[in-house]
């Protein structure tokens, strides 16, 4: 049966518009420009838009920028800025508009898709999957460890946890729970459902977290606190810094899952078994997946230890070029996936508003407004203190990268303005809780209603596991990592 997909009430389309002439009517205050004033409004409708998603995030983006080109004498150029000579704001209008095209962070998102596409069509990550499933199968405890490295293995080249978790390890682990006769929607689900896709929701999480290229938003975020802030942080950086914490989190987290949401079957041959013939069905390794797995270990080496000799962006083209090139994917598999284009709009259109929301010195202004109100905060305190208040209103969205777009900037501004804060351990502390975070909810990250509407995980279990992994994974960040940071910076 082909669903169809309901028009979205008219209030959610009409909400972002009333909201930013609201704002925009609202008298400008004082220290602020008033261009900078109508720019935030506008910025803000685009914000409420991704959170009700009255239509896709890139075409709220699209028409944002659209928008603010059109009215750029008024909200994007200062007077002065109009009245110097040979200034044209319309084509610097443009210019800016399109800006966000050709940051190297969003076109390094792109080329990520393009590493997952090339496990989809190669059919490697579910070969992956299963090899660990025979290997580890006989026992509950290590089939939580074999997801959990099934989806390590993936997480470094495929920006999207959905399409990692959602679309490669779900497929495979729904078949395990009815060959120990556990069913979804049923008391049964206790036997062995429930505990497989809890562990598989908790390793993504901390995946997403532990590797940049691992969930989209991670790189959105990225390039927002480089055009916010002016600073810059890579693959390796990024890596280093939530090493030991992520590290040792996916060590605990199939045993977490044991203890706290325990299967009643303990061991098994019976998976071993369908991953096995799953495998044989497969047949031998082929060479374009031979091909693949020395292209992904190439750029892994690259963008941990290449940076000084090739952008991590270029690495992914150069690997897309290897993939046409060995007939991997084609070009047609590019141009259709719809994924990878919507995401690369949306995060350039993204980029492009929160680098207008500093370039007009609403930033500037809003960090020191806020920073004057907690400026009597220790800084290390003032770091924590956001840190968590970013983490905790995740609640409030159903969207990691609606929370980034609508709440980093502020946050960013916010430390900004407090004297003696190191910005770039901040930015290293606050980045890495944005995969942890998606544990809190059933809406909290992409596979989130996937494993919730999975069947075996019913409401009650699903909100109270993911208060307890929430706070364990945050607990965990700031008790280890932020004395890591330290000793690093």
């Amino acid at each position: 049966m082909n669903s169809i997909t309901q028009p979205s009430p008219r209030w959610k389309l009409f909400a972002p518009l009333i909201i930013a002439i609201i704002v925009a009517l609202i008298p400008t205050p004082d220290g602020v420009a008033p261009h900078a004033w109508y720019f935030f409004a506008i910025f803000l409708g685009c914000v409420v838009g991704l959170i009700l998603e009255p239509l896709p995030g890139a075409v709220i983006g699209l028409i944002g920028v659209t928008l603010i080109a059109l009215l750029s004498p008024w909200v994007l150029f200062s007077p002065e800025q109009l009245a110097a000579e040979g200034f044209n704001p319309a084509n610097q209008a443009f210019a800016w508009a399109v800006s966000g095209f050709t940051n190297a962070t969003v076109w390094l998102i792109f080329g990520a898709f393009m590493f997952a596409l090339g496990y989809e069509k190669t059919g490697l990550g579910r070969r992956i999957s299963l090899w660990l499933v025979n290997a580890m199968g006989k026992r509950t405890l290590t089939l939580g460890y074999a997801v959990m490295i099934s989806d390590s293995i993936l997480a470094p080249f495929t920006p999207s946890n959905t399409a990692r978790s959602a679309g490669t390890i779900y497929p495979v682990i729904r078949n395990l729970p009815p060959l120990y006769d556990s069913h979804p929607n049923d008391p049964s689900m206790k036997r062995m459902g429930s505990f497989l896709m809890w562990t598989a929701l908790a390793s993504t999480c901390v995946t997403s977290s532990l590797f940049l290229t691992a969930m989209a938003p991670n790189l959105l975020a990225v390039a927002l606190t480089e055009s916010t802030t002016g600073i810059q942080i890579n693959w390796g950086q990024w890596f280093m810094a939530i090493a030991p914490v992520g590290i040792l989190l996916l060590l605990l987290v199939p045993l977490l899952c044991y203890w706290l949401c325990a299967p009643e079957v303990k061991a098994g041959h019976e998976i071993s078994d369908w991953a096995r013939d799953e495998l044989k069905q497969l047949g031998k390794l082929t060479r374009k997946e031979i091909v693949l797995v020395v292209m992904v270990v190439t750029a892994l080496l690259l963008w941990i230890f290449g940076g000084g000799i090739i952008s991590a962006s270029l690495v992914g083209l150069v690997v897309i070029c290897g993939m046409l090139l060995t007939g991997i994917i084609t070009w047609d598999d590019i141009l259709k996936n719809n994924a990878a284009w919507n995401t690369f709009v949306w995060f350039a259109t993204l980029v492009a508003l929160a680098g207008g929301l500093s370039q007009v010195g609403f930033v500037h202004w809003f960090g020191n407004v806020v920073g004057g109100q907690i400026s009597h905060f220790n800084p290390l305190m003032a770091m924590v203190a956001l840190t968590v208040l970013f983490y905790a209103l995740h609640y409030f969205f159903a969207s990691i990268t609606a929370h980034v777009t609508a709440l980093l900037p502020v946050i960013l501004a916010a430390a900004s303005g407090i004297p003696g804060l190191d910005m770039q351990m901040f930015v290293l502390l606050l980045l890495p809780t944005l995969g942890f975070m998606g544990i809190l909810t059933p809406y909290g990250t992409g596979p989130s209603p996937v494993y919730y509407g999975s069947g075996y995980l019913p409401s009650a279990l699903f909100w109270r596991l993911g208060a307890i992994f929430g706070l364990i994974f945050l607990v965990a960040w700031l008790v280890i990592g932020l004395p890591w940071l330290m000793l690093l910076n």
